[in-house]
């Protein structure tokens, strides 16, 4: 029985995969070229999640995996509260919980006094203690917006039950460790996909030595370089 199980649910994961890697497709959101990524590093393949997330259908879809995945068999939600950081996590945040009928909260992004960047719950946001917490967000690269979520819901009492992505580029991180307590939590992607980055220059990267235009994603025009 357990094979069988292991089997199906790897089907179904297989499954999740590609239609997730569709809708990225169809929406134009998988884009090739040459991209300046924030890292300061160099791609040939970009995700521009907005392009996703700005369709209600496919976001709705996209929600539903997550949520399909906590309920329990008689339907009741296995989680009290959907977390999401940056403008991406709020939309998907929103739309997961609505589908399980709980709470969705999302935490801002602020800067301490020596520089140090964090993240806190939007004033009125609150996680009652033992409260099962859902951290969802659209693409992980090295996972700095999570991470700096898992202080702010531990700091409340919280019990966060996964971290969870739409696409994973990070080459697969398994687990994602709490800077404030060390904590480990489980992290589950969609889709996992390699997008190879490069160092900036002709030595380095095939598109530069190409003499592929730069482009910086999310800016109207060519990146200098």
């Amino acid at each position: 029985m357990t094979t069988i199980r292991s089997a199906a649910e790897l089907a179904a994961a297989h499954a999740i995969a590609s239609r997730t890697e569709e809708l990225f497709r169809r929406s134009g959101a998988l884009k090739e070229g040459h991209f300046l990524l924030k890292s300061g590093k160099h791609s040939e393949r970009y995700l521009e999640k907005f392009l996703v997330l700005q369709d209600p259908v496919a976001t709705s879809e996209l929600c539903a995996f997550w949520a399909a995945r906590h309920r329990s068999p008689d339907g009741t939600p296995t989680v009290d509260v959907v977390a999401g950081p940056t403008t991406g996590g709020v939309v998907l945040a929103f739309e997961t919980a609505r589908q399980l009928g709980v709470r969705a909260i999302f935490a801002e992004e602020v800067k301490d006094a020596d520089g140090t960047t964090r993240r806190e719950f939007r004033r009125g946001f609150t996680i009652a203690a033992g409260e099962r917490v859902l951290l969802v967000d659209d693409i992980l690269t090295t996972g700095g917006s999570l991470l700096a979520m898992l202080p702010a819901v531990e700091a409340f009492g919280g019990e966060i039950v996964t971290c969870a992505v739409l696409a994973d580029r990070s080459g697969g991180l398994a687990s994602l460790e709490s800077p404030r307590t060390g904590r480990s939590y489980p992290l589950r992607a969609l889709w996992q996909l390699q997008l190879p980055t490069y160092d900036p220059g002709p030595e380095t990267c095939p598109a530069c030595a190409a003499g592929v235009p730069l482009h910086a994603p999310g800016s109207t025009g060519t990146a200098a370089g």
